[in-house]
């Protein structure tokens, strides 16, 4: 536009100069020369990729946008740029993460009035063809008039329908859900899509916390003694097991044996004893009533 201006100014100039005729010739022939190239620049534009163009002329917003890639256009329009891309909003305390440089996590209240603090990361996009109507109703601005507050109004209603333990537990996918359902209508009404929500940390009060961290402590020190009992069960279940196959054995000898398998036994140890090269002067009785006799004797 700036350089289409300059043409039209040198092509008046040559015009209306009271210049010599070579002189004002040249000036008209630059100024159209410079007026063509700068129609054609103001004409054609370019669209970045991801971002959709939003028309303006004369200060009112054009209904239609322009899409990435090269556009022809009216050399009067001014064009913004507004992304289509995933784009992400992030509460927390931690202030190199936040949206803002300070402390941005979302205190609630919860069922049983206890304070409940959330960090939470918004993910979303806008429609291509609702563009002109968030630049016109919103502005450029719209994390800041949308996305932060009404999420965070939808974070605070769903959060009281939660106990603080069950929002840090086992209700956290249901609680990321139900915030979800609040803000869903109200983005899709503004032209945006929201596309998911992220409960990154739930920090309860240090009373509560130190009671949940006890509890856990408990059932940990519970399943111990539990695997400590259970150990202890096994190993008398073994003992029991062993000393029944022990006496079922002694059992079972003690039924087989006889007279003349005790004597037959007794032969055996003698013809050892005897053969032994350590044998010493041994008494021996053969049985009840039966008197001891010598072995042998080591020299």
């Amino acid at each position: 536009m700036l350089l289409l201006a300059i043409g039209l100014i040198i092509l008046a100039l040559g015009i209306f100069s009271i210049t010599p005729g070579k002189y004002k010739k040249g000036a008209i022939i630059i100024g159209l020369l410079v007026s063509f190239v700068g129609f054609l620049t103001a004409t054609i534009r370019q669209v970045d990729a991801g971002h959709v163009g939003v028309q303006i002329l004369f200060g009112k917003v054009q209904p239609n946008v322009l899409y990435e890639g090269l556009n022809f256009v009216n050399p009067f329009i001014e064009i913004r740029e507004m992304s289509i891309q995933t784009q992400n909003y992030t509460m927390s305390g931690q202030t190199d993460e936040s949206a803002h440089s300070a402390d941005d996590a979302i205190r609630v209240l919860s069922r049983d009035g206890l304070e409940v603090t959330i960090d939470l990361t918004v993910l979303y996009r806008i429609y291509p063809d609702q563009a002109p109507k968030i630049y016109r109703e919103i502005g450029m601005n719209y994390q800041d008039k949308i996305i932060r507050p009404i999420t965070r109004t939808g974070i605070r209603e769903s959060a009281t329908y939660y106990d603080a333990i069950s929002l840090f537990s086992d209700k956290r996918e249901e609680f990321e859900q139900r915030i979800k359902e609040k803000i869903y209508d109200e983005f899709q009404k503004r032209g945006i899509i929201l596309e998911r929500l992220l409960v990154r940390n739930i920090t309860l009060p240090p009373s509560v916390k130190e009671s949940i961290e006890r509890k856990i402590t408990a059932v940990q020190e519970a399943q111990r003694m539990e695997f400590v009992l259970q150990k202890e069960r096994q190993e008398a279940e073994r003992k029991r097991v062993e000393a029944q196959g022990i006496a079922d054995a002694q059992r079972i000898i003690n039924a087989g044996l006889t007279d003349k398998i005790i004597q037959f036994e007794l032969i055996k140890v003698q013809k050892e004893l005897v053969n032994s090269p350590n044998s010493k002067i041994i008494l021996v009785g053969t049985g009840k009533g039966t008197p001891p006799f010598i072995i042998g004797e080591s020299k």
